[in-house]
């Protein structure tokens, strides 16, 4: 059994740190990278006339690189690399396949460790809390648990019968996984496409262009791990240049997708349009967001309250499909802790990532900026809501969005029920005594139902929660926040509207990229066709 890697503390003197600041240092200062896609066996810019520009969040004067983006040619260009060593790749016996994608694990956690998070850190604007987190410990758990989970499923066999001897050939699926990954997980941008290759399948990848920077990384990393060519062919371009080819491809086997339930609404549409054109049904996974809630009782303590809600709204300023954007608290707690949590919140610091005193940094491009900055702004304008922390925004050097409380006694204000993706947490108060109303409130208030978290110590309110939210998030958590689920520990993912839940780092997302075939074979055949009630 895997064992999850310890995340390092970076601590003023470490070395850890030290190799950090000289990775950030190098990165920063080197002239813009060209930033490349893979295409079977080269590893190119791509042909397309759209040239996109990754800048630091938090200082977006910066560029760190240069993407010349993917067209169609490009992109079937990669499925026929994929499909030209599909055969090769899915006969290889499974421990060679397995040692490639250890052996990165290996190297993410050693030499690649600090550059990885570097990457991150400057592309994607996370602290180094959070790049720690992300990119090196849980990359390296992805990698390292998907190993023994396949393990365990070619290890699932059937019985056998007298003289029948039963067995389970795991098989990949007949063609291409398509694999199409987020800005804010440098883990999943990792996991997604090499957890379908693990199981035999060769995969277009289309990572978020502003995460391309840390891409590069994974990239540099599976080639030092050895993954042939063609396996994983990374297309860098907006979605409906790659995905036009990609779903109109009659060897499309499956998507493995995190992003937006409107694009993957969008893409389950056009596999539908062109089902009758595939080689055979393609599995469709996906993790679409979340609008996450933390829900007090009276009886819950009000310093881990505090602590949940800050953490859990605004760390990586809440661009987690995870964060808590929504918060129901009993009006004695409310009054106990309103004048700590926004002295904290307004206490927070917010700046560039190579600061390591910072909680968190700018979001990740100048449309996430505009889209809250208006949000604040119509908080800022309704009659039924009250900022009460925070609430200010400035992109002069970066795209920075103040951490931000907004009250309302109106429980379907936009607050509670949009998923803005950023540093803004709706709270709604509610009479203590209406413990159990808000309950439904809670279930039925938004369409997604990925995490959410019971504060309380009365352990009657828990399990009462617990029961009557079964299905409002696929990750539930009693005192703690709603974020941070751990490969191996908390498989994760939700239903509703925020997916298919086939729980990302477990055996039940890999079962998703396999084909079984059941094989009988008779050890001694019988020679007669008379069965013994026809004499």
């Amino acid at each position: 059994m895997p064992v999850n890697e310890p995340v390092k503390s970076y601590a003023p003197g470490s070395p850890e740190r030290a190799e950090l600041e000289a990775a950030l240092s190098s990165l920063a200062d080197a002239e813009p990278l060209e930033l490349t896609g893979t295409f079977g066996s080269q590893r190119r810019p791509g042909h397309g006339a759209d040239r996109y520009e990754v800048r630091m969040p938090s200082d977006h004067g910066h560029v760190l690189g240069h993407v010349q983006q993917a067209d169609h040619a490009d992109t079937e260009q990669a499925i026929a690399g994929a499909m030209g060593v599909a055969r090769e790749w899915g006969e290889m016996p499974f421990d060679q396949r397995a040692a490639i994608f250890l052996r990165a694990a290996d190297l993410i956690a050693g030499p690649f460790r600090a550059w990885i998070n570097a990457a991150t850190m400057l592309g994607q604007g996370k602290t180094v809390q959070q790049a720690e987190i992300d990119s090196a410990c849980e990359l390296i758990d992805f990698l390292r648990f998907n190993a023994h989970f396949a393990q365990e499923i070619y290890a699932n066999q059937p019985a056998n019968g007298p003289g029948v001897w039963n067995r389970m050939d795991y098989r990949p699926l007949e063609g291409f996984v398509y694999a199409i990954t987020p800005f804010n997980f440098t883990a999943i941008a990792g996991n997604l496409p090499t957890s379908a290759a693990l199981m035999g399948n060769p995969v277009l990848w289309k990572p978020a262009l502003t995460q391309m920077f840390a891409a590069e990384v994974i990239v540099d990393v599976l080639r030092a791990a050895g993954l042939p060519d063609g396996v994983i062919n990374l297309v860098p371009g907006h979605g409906k240049e790659v995905s036009d080819v990609a779903l109109a491809h009659p060897d499309l086997a499956g998507i493995h997708f995190t992003g937006s339930t409107r694009v993957f609404q969008g893409l389950w549409s056009q596999v539908g349009a062109n089902i009758a054109g595939y080689r055979s049904y393609p599995r469709i996974v996906g993790e679409t967001g979340g609008k996450d809630f933390i829900l007090a009782h009276p009886s819950a303590d009000p310093e881990v309250l505090v602590t949940a809600l800050i953490r859990g709204a605004f760390e990586y300023s809440g661009q987690k499909c995870s964060a808590a954007s929504r918060a129901y608290l009993p009006r004695s707690l409310w009054n106990a802790v309103k004048d700590d949590l926004i002295a904290q919140t307004e206490a927070l610091a917010v700046g560039d990532v190579r600061d390591f005193s910072n909680f968190t940094s700018a979001v990740i491009d100048e449309r996430a900026f505009d889209k809250l900055s208006a949000a604040i702004d119509a908080a800022r304008a309704a009659s039924d809501a009250e900022i009460v922390a925070g609430g200010t925004y400035d992109r002069s050097e970066g795209w920075f969005i103040r951490p931000t409380l907004v009250t309302s006694d109106n429980p379907k204000q936009d607050i509670f029920v949009t998923e803005y993706f950023g540093p803004l947490l709706g709270i709604f108060v509610y009479d203590d005594g209406d413990f159990d109303a808000v309950l439904d409130l809670v279930d039925t208030a938004s369409a997604y139902a990925l995490t959410g978290s019971i504060l309380a110590t009365d352990r009657s309110a828990i399990e009462l929660a617990q029961t009557k939210l079964r299905f409002t998030a696929g990750n539930f958590y009693i005192n703690d926040k709603p974020t941070g689920a751990v490969v191996g520990q908390q498989p994760f993912g939700g239903a509703r509207a925020s997916g298919t839940n086939d729980k990302a780092g477990s055996l039940w997302n890999l079962m998703r990229w396999t084909s079984p075939r059941a094989i009988k074979e008779t050890l001694v055949p019988p020679v007669t066709t008379g069965y013994p009630h026809m004499l």
